[in-house]
């Protein structure tokens, strides 16, 4: 798809797409997912079938940084702990990668089934996905809200596995990838942990030779643009605040899977995903777009240690 054949406004500043060629900062043994920043320039990535979480370093060096079985999602807090979404559970680990404690692992006396992706609010709570079963004919995805006190609460159902999640930074708006019906959906947000009726916002659409069509996770820049890690498409797709796409840009990996901006000054969109099938290795890729992503990292900086778990 050409960069004519979609919407730009005037004032938009992101760069052509044929100018943007993915650099691979690395190469992981699985499919990877799961990325987050640091303060101080570490980034951190969930390898889910193998159960590990790795962060690395500005220098490039990587290390095993924790183990928790089927982690996917990840965010960092200002306290300097972490919260992960793992198999059947929400969990929180220190800032060495220890774990504190679970979080949530059921609702209403029954188990979480895929806690998938996290969004943080910053009043002191967080939102997270719940896949549910992939049938696409069992539509019971969900998303969760916890409070600053840690208090579980749903708020919204019936999703077609519930993937990507993302705040705005005015918490007015939550965006929630459905991706077994390929939509991108927004939620007006009328009050901390309580939604507005699920409206489409985008429906991506995969082109010629691209093996799947399905939202993955999801970040914003600091003009409010949406991006969408494209599963199976191989490409990142931009939609501006109306939900026009004005960029397509080669993520590197074909089954994409999450991105979070990085580097100097945030400029850099870093993404995830298998290099082929989810069943195969696992890549991390550099776009160098040169515009403000927007800064998600925890307000206080988290001490990090050399310390190597077992």
């Amino acid at each position: 798809m050409s960069d004519r054949s979609i919407v730009t406004p005037p004032q938009e500043t992101l760069p052509a797409a044929h100018t943007i060629s993915p650099e691979k900062v690395l190469q992981s043994d699985k499919y990877s997912e799961g990325i987050v920043f640091d303060r101080q320039g570490n980034f951190y990535f969930s390898q889910t079938k193998a159960g590990t979480i790795t962060i690395v370093s500005p220098d490039g060096s990587s290390r095993i940084w924790a183990k928790v079985q089927g982690v996917n999602g990840h965010k960092i807090l200002p306290d300097g702990s972490h919260i992960v979404a793992a198999k059947n559970s929400v969990l929180q680990l220190d800032a060495n990668g220890n774990p504190l404690k679970i979080i949530a692992d059921r609702f209403n006396g029954k188990p979480l089934i895929y806690p998938n992706d996290i969004t943080v609010d910053p009043q002191g709570g967080f939102y997270f996905t719940d896949s549910g079963d992939s049938n696409p004919q069992n539509p019971n995805g969900a998303v969760y809200y916890v409070n600053a006190a840690s208090q579980l609460n749903q708020v919204a159902s019936g999703l077609a596995f519930a993937n990507g999640i993302v705040l705005t930074p005015d918490r007015q708006r939550l965006f929630v990838s459905e991706s077994n019906k390929n939509i991108v959906a927004v939620y007006n947000v009328l009050a901390p942990g309580k939604l507005g009726e699920k409206k489409v916002f985008a429906l991506p659409v995969k082109q010629p030779g691209e093996i799947d069509n399905k939202p993955d996770g999801l970040c914003l820049d600091a003009a409010g643009n949406l991006y969408i890690a494209h599963y199976g498409t191989r490409h990142v797709e931009v939609l501006n605040s109306s939900g026009q796409l004005i960029r397509r840009y080669a993520s590197g990996n074909l089954t994409t899977s999450n991105c979070a901006f990085g580097g100097a000054n945030l400029k850099s969109l870093f993404v995830t995903g298998g290099v082929e099938t989810e069943a195969g290795q696992g890549g991390i890729f550099r776009l160098d777009l040169g515009v403000q992503g927007l800064d998600i990292r925890p307000r206080q900086p988290a001490i990090t240690t050399t310390q190597k778990n077992d």
